[in-house]
């Protein structure tokens, strides 16, 4: 049995469905157009503009390519950035770095 699907996750996708639509129509882009420069159905397409959280997100991924937005993709969890995961990171550095014998401690 799948768990339910939480709210926020829905509303996300279907904004980001949403806006694709969006784009798609502000650049004069047909549905049918789209599919085929993505590689994928029409109907793909239509439930993907729908927020349908069954259309895998590798669609999602294709159709952000196509109108040049894929680094927005790439950069939404930028472990560089991930203050939360960092700082768990710092709490758990030793307080201090002992040398062991025979070494000069020096890289």
């Amino acid at each position: 049995m799948e768990s339910p699907v939480p709210l926020p996750v829905e509303r996300a996708i279907r904004k980001l469905g949403g806006d694709i639509s969006l784009a798609r129509r502000r650049r004069h882009i047909s549905q049918a157009s789209l599919a085929e420069r993505m590689g994928a159905s029409l109907s793909t397409v239509r439930r993907m503009e729908k927020g349908d959280l069954r259309v895998p997100i590798h669609f999602f991924a294709r159709a952000l390519h196509v109108f040049g937005e894929i680094q927005s993709l790439e950069n939404l969890l930028d472990t560089t950035k991930d203050d939360i995961g960092l700082t768990l990171m710092d709490e758990n550095l030793p307080k201090r770095v002992r040398s062991k014998a025979g070494t000069s401690g020096a890289l």
